[in-house]
């Protein structure tokens, strides 16, 4: 199935705010979305997205639910590996469209082991909107993100 032709669980809008920088320091940043008003959120679980961000589309990987393995906190964050994107992206808007379940949250072994499994989730994200190789998330009226072999513009 082609990415056009997907259907999306939901929509979020709102900006994007300053996390832990946990994910910063072992080299996945995530965009953290402050939600506009009060969305329904789809189950906790990790997510196959695209963001809108900046007049651009990045293909995500968004963890929607607590974050077990950083910290026991229970509040309800929603934090995206943008692939593709660099930059400082503070205070600007995202429009995120939420398409498939990639798994359960669950703790892990360490930060490492999050991350390995999350670099996982972005091959699966990849596969799903980019099937031809370099030719990312295209739909009618948005320019195409060319993105390498390593996930980068």
């Amino acid at each position: 199935m082609e990415f056009t032709q997907l259907r999306p669980l939901c929509r979020l809008t709102g900006r994007i705010v300053h996390g832990q920088g946990r994910g910063h320091r072992v080299g996945m940043p995530t965009a953290n979305l402050l939600p506009d008003g009060c969305p329904a959120l789809p189950a906790p679980g990790v997510y196959a997205t695209m963001a809108e961000v900046g007049g651009r589309r990045y293909p995500g990987v968004t963890n929607i639910g607590t974050r077990p393995t950083v910290d026991s906190d229970s509040s309800v964050t929603i934090e995206t590996l943008l692939i593709g994107a660099e930059g400082d992206l503070y205070g600007q808007e995202m429009a995120l469209t939420v398409y498939r379940f990639l798994r359960p949250i669950r703790r892990m072994a360490s930060l490492e082991a999050v991350k390995e499994q999350v670099m996982r989730d972005r091959e699966a994200v990849l596969a799903l909107f980019c099937p031809e190789e370099g030719k990312c998330g295209e739909k009618a009226g948005t320019p195409p993100l060319r993105l390498d072999k390593g996930g980068k513009t």
